[in-house]
């Protein structure tokens, strides 16, 4: 799977069958991290994508979401914002519960954070069922910002994130979808 750029990033990423549990797929990013010339090609691209748009704020999914979503903030200037698992944060925040395949989980961001009436974009490194990115949407919604789109890595469409993110634009680099 070359890009447009000659570079695979299919192959820099690890596929680890049967985790975390027998007959799931796993689309390990870590391997991408721990590959400067993969890694250095996502930031690049991201680059290329957003450099034109107006972004008064990137907010990156924890943990993972952070490191893609860091050196983007600091290329176009702009702040990076936190989105944390709930107990994470000092101070005061805005929450957002949201479901999960077995359970429900909370995020949450500072409120002094959040852009009112700025324009965000979303960042995490894989997008599945879009749960994850709906509720930071959700929650930037809440507190007066205006989510323009989410990006990841890695999307897999085979899970249907986009019934879950209805018309919240989403660009990926790469999908995968399913065996």
């Amino acid at each position: 799977m070359l890009t447009q750029d000659g570079f695979n990033l299919d192959d820099a990423i690890r596929k680890v069958p049967d985790f975390p549990k027998p007959g799931i797929l796993f689309y390990d990013i870590t391997s991408i991290l721990a590959n400067p010339d993969a890694f250095r090609y996502c930031i690049d691209s991201m680059v290329k994508l957003y450099r034109d748009q107006r972004l008064d704020g990137i907010a990156a999914i924890e943990s993972r979401g952070f490191i893609f979503a860091s050196p983007l903030c600091d290329r176009l200037g702009i702040p990076l914002l936190l989105v944390r698992k709930k107990g994470k944060l000092p101070g005061k925040t805005l929450g957002k519960r949201y479901e999960l395949e077995y359970g429900e989980a909370e995020i949450e961001m500072h409120v002094a954070d959040i852009p009112v009436g700025g324009r965000v974009l979303i960042v995490d490194d894989l997008i599945a069922t879009g749960g994850t990115i709906r509720a930071a949407a959700d929650l930037l919604t809440d507190g007066g910002a205006d989510a323009i789109g989410a990006f990841a890595v890695v999307g897999l469409p085979f899970l249907d994130y986009r019934k879950t993110l209805g018309d919240l634009p989403v660009r990926t680099l790469i999908e995968y979808f399913g065996e």
